[in-house]
């Protein structure tokens, strides 16, 4: 694990079934002390021993961080996914002994705000409680709007307005509730940064309806932790480590390069931080940009890819690793 941080040999001391699609982890260091501090937003990435395959997945950590002697993370079930969400549903219960990486922010409050707006849909809302238990703890300035389908999949949304009150607004979508975008973001003071996790198309529509309404770049702040999609299986060169690795089906070209033995810089697994990009030295075929990293110039010049969640088509591949 190479989370830039140390791994944490943790115990799972509670599972708790939230509803139907979503289950409650709760971790502590094994030797009884205080985990790491981490501030709202950050993430961990779980370590998961599946047979012969060794699964990694980042999930953002949901508990205070006023509280360190326990990490908490929430897992949406995804019946058609790679897997991690069905380990940690089927396989994982409490007692059990997990490997975690420390916990890394790519999502962090800017704090010179004068005001914190949160938009959430589905299990997008995890980071948000963190958040919100920050800035509640320091006197912050907030504002959550939080979108789901219906209460049986509602996740922690009574908690949320139990804790916060009338600054928490939730949204149905099975009822006809809908969030108002273009007045919530009209209305918000001078000063107020804007914070958006969720589903890829909501994450993209309040962006744009941002962007619109003239929102500085800077003040608008969003994650989506990309899942490696399958694909043909394509042959790849390490140039550097002079050895040659077949990617499969299912399987993202980062875990083939580790499973060669090679240990690239990561931090998120998602397309998001940047940190396992890769120069490309030659081609010859065309690739599957799936990460939110690469500036379109970068991707049209076919010298850079990122292997966490990008795939490859074509006869060659040639990366410096």
């Amino acid at each position: 694990m190479n989370a830039g941080s140390n791994r944490i040999e943790a115990v799972v001391t509670d599972v708790v079934a939230v509803n139907e699609l979503v289950k409650r982890f709760h971790f502590q260091r094994v030797d009884g002390g205080t985990l790491p501090t981490f501030s709202g937003g950050a993430h961990i990435v779980v370590e998961m021993q599946d047979e012969d395959r060794t699964r990694l997945n980042p999930y953002s950590l949901m508990s205070s961080p006023l509280d360190t002697h326990d990490y908490t993370i929430s897992v949406r079930r995804d019946d058609a996914g790679r897997g991690g969400s069905l380990f940690m549903h089927n396989r994982v219960e409490p007692g059990q002994r997990m490997v975690i990486s420390n916990p890394v922010n790519l999502f962090s409050l800017d704090l010179r705000a004068r005001k914190h707006l949160m938009i959430a849909g589905g299990i997008g809302i995890t980071p948000f409680l963190a958040q919100t238990a920050q800035l509640a703890a320091d006197g912050g300035n907030f504002e959550l709007h939080y979108s789901f389908r219906n209460d049986k999949v509602s996740t922690y949304a009574d908690l949320l307005r139990e804790r916060h009150g009338k600054r928490v607004h939730l949204y149905r979508s099975d009822y006809g509730e809908n969030l108002d975008l273009e007045r919530v973001l009209s209305s918000q003071p001078l000063g107020t940064h804007l914070y958006v996790c969720g589903p890829d198309g909501m994450i993209t529509w309040v962006r744009d309806a941002a962007t619109q309404l003239g929102w500085p770049a800077g003040t608008v702040h969003y994650e989506h932790f990309a899942a490696p999609q399958p694909g043909k299986p394509f042959d790849v060169t390490l140039a550097v480590s002079g050895i040659d690795i077949r990617v499969g089906e299912h399987e993202s070209l980062l875990e083939a390069i580790e499973a060669a033995g090679i240990d690239p810089p990561y931090l998120c697994r998602g397309g998001v931080c940047g940190q396992c990009e890769t120069n490309v030295i030659s081609y010859d075929g065309k690739f599957r940009h799936n990460d939110h990293w690469l500036s379109e110039e970068d991707r049209r010049s076919g010298c850079k890819v990122m292997p966490c969640v990008s795939r490859f088509e074509g006869k060659s591949l040639v990366l410096e690793r």
